[in-house]
């Protein structure tokens, strides 16, 4: 059964980073780790959703799904493959285009299994740091105080897309921010660098880019530090 919003502990043994789309680029994440001298025994990953489609190891996301220290939420195109999954209407085409041949190219069991693994993806994550608590959706946070989030998330379809769809921050360049809370991390966009709006961090700088234009940005969630370092945009610059 899906959580709406997964709660973690302050880490008090190693490093919290998040990280932005992945879209089925596991070795080049691994990379990206790796450089940053990530240790699974004691740093954990926070992950915005989009694990898969696009890239070419999309099967590799329920390994990935295993790691004890690999917390994701759930992004749109984890919401299209539960839809699929389900039987639900989808375009097909648009899937399609958006990276979702290998979904539907499976067999009827085997999309129940990812389905259901995708479908047991918080939409909202919060983590503990030194610092003060930090949020974590896929796309944007749907209201203004964060502590109003799990009732419109549970009640509200809209909100709940929003939180997994959404563009409207970035585009309209909203810098109001969201109270109740430190700072939310969010993907989603593709960026050339990572862009702080308020206290929205938005950090999906394209490593899943099939050119390799882009790279991941691993965010510090105690330092709100990113990896590789670069001073954050504070306003919308697309890939």
């Amino acid at each position: 059964m899906m959580q709406i919003i997964q709660y973690f502990e302050r880490n008090n043994w190693g490093r919290d980073f998040a990280v932005g789309d992945i879209h089925g680029h596991f070795t080049r994440l691994q990379k990206a780790l790796d450089d940053a001298g990530f240790d699974p025994l004691t740093d954990r990953l926070f992950s915005v959703g989009d694990l898969v489609d696009r890239g070419p190891e999309c099967q590799s996301v329920l390994e990935w799904l295993a790691k004890p220290w690999f917390h994701p939420v759930q992004g749109n195109h984890e919401d299209i493959a539960i839809r699929c999954a389900r039987g639900n209407p989808i375009d097909e085409g648009i899937y399609s285009r958006n990276g979702g041949d290998w979904f539907m190219a499976m067999d009827y069991r085997h999309r129940q299994e990812f389905g259901a693994a995708f479908e047991a993806l918080p939409t909202a994550i919060e983590v503990e740091t030194r610092q003060g608590l930090i949020g974590i959706v896929h796309a944007d946070c749907p209201v203004a105080d964060w502590s109003d989030l799990e009732t419109e998330l549970l009640l509200n379809r809209v909100a709940r897309d929003r939180a997994m769809w959404s563009r409207g921050r970035i585009e309209s360049e909203d810098r109001t921010g969201v109270s109740g809370i430190r700072a939310v991390v969010v993907g989603h966009t593709p960026l050339r660098r990572p862009a702080v709006l308020g206290n929205v961090w938005h950090i999906d700088t394209g490593g899943w880019l099939p050119d390799g234009s882009g790279h991941f940005t691993l965010l510090n969630l105690d330092s709100l530090e990113a990896i590789p370092p670069v001073a954050p945009k504070l306003q919308w610059e697309s890939a």
